[in-house]
């Protein structure tokens, strides 16, 4: 529940830097004394640097996602496996005390 929490946190932290950054831009060309030519130019340059930007973070951010969830599932797979070996022993046990209540129960059946 926590990691949900997380995830959403990241992608809403990464979804507000690209789009500040998008804004960010645009206002600084729309300010800059240029032509509408040069400034139509560079709002198409800054764009295509920050779609660039942005699916490099989002690369990056599925890369990260899969080795968490590779750690995850190598854990999880070994909490598995160590709780069917404590219950086969647990099981074994019990299968042994009550084969020695068994027992027990049979010799003081004979004596009387």
């Amino acid at each position: 529940m926590a990691d949900d929490s997380n995830d959403g946190m990241a992608r809403g932290l990464i979804v507000g830097f690209i789009a500040g950054s998008v804004a960010g831009a645009v206002l600084a060309l729309l300010y800059a004394p240029k032509a509408g030519k040069e400034l139509r130019r560079d709002i198409k340059e800054k764009t295509g640097e920050l779609v660039d930007k942005g699916e490099e973070y989002l690369a990056k951010a599925k890369s990260t996602a899969s080795e968490i969830m590779t750690e995850a599932k190598k854990k999880s797979d070994s909490l598995i496996s160590d709780a069917r070996k404590q219950a086969n022993s647990l099981m074994g046990d019990a299968e042994q005390i009550l084969s020695n209540a068994r027992t027990k129960k049979g010799e003081e059946g004979t004596r009387s």
